[in-house]
This record gives structure tokens, C-alpha cells and sequence, in this order.
């Protein structure tokens, strides 16, 4: 399923055009990664938690010339599905 797909899924579902179904989805985004950038987690019941992770600095090694390069640290999106998400998905 891709972007378009998810938004075509959305507006049969809920009853929307695929105008307002396209909105939706783009403020569901938009409003996740405002979140994130003031450093707060998003939980969705029953779905998941958005959180931003820091990941260090590290050395790492070019594969073509073998040398090494130092790798900044970075802050990182993550995605953990909640419980309830994982326990239906199995069924």
C-alpha cells in the first residue's frame, strides 16, 4: 500500500472525498513531526508510539576506500506498535 492507496482507503472508509481524505492524512503527518520536533513522544492507542531517538556519534568505514569516517551523531524517528496493534495482527 502506498501513500495514494492509503488515502483512497481512508476516504471509502470514512465517508470523505479524496480531496479531504488527502487533507487529513497530510495534517496526521504534519501534526506527528510538529510533535516530534518539540521533542514530545505521540502515543496512539491501540496503534502505537512515535518517539525521536538520539543516536551517538560513531566511526564507521568507507566499503570503497576502507578508511575510516566519523559519523555525527543524529536524532532519529522511531516506531514501536503498541500491543494491542501486534496481538491483532497475529490473529
Amino acid at each position: 500500500m502506498n501513500k495514494g492507496d492509503l488515502v483512497n482507503a481512508i476516504a471509502s472508509k470514512a465517508g470523505f472525498t479524496i480531496k479531504d481524505a488527502d487533507e487529513a492524512y497530510k495534517a496526521f503527518v504534519s501534526s506527528v513531526l510538529e510533535a516530534l520536533k518539540k521533542g514530545d513522544d505521540v502515543t496512539l492507542a491501540g496503534f502505537g508510539t512515535f518517539k525521536v531517538k538520539k543516536r551517538a556519534a560513531r566511526n564507521g568505514i568507507n566499503p570503497q576506500t576502507k578508511e575510516v569516517i566519523k559519523i555525527p551523531a543524529a536524532k532519529v524517528p522511531s516506531f514501536k506498535f503498541g500491543k494491542s496493534f501486534k496481538d491483532e495482527l497475529s490473529k
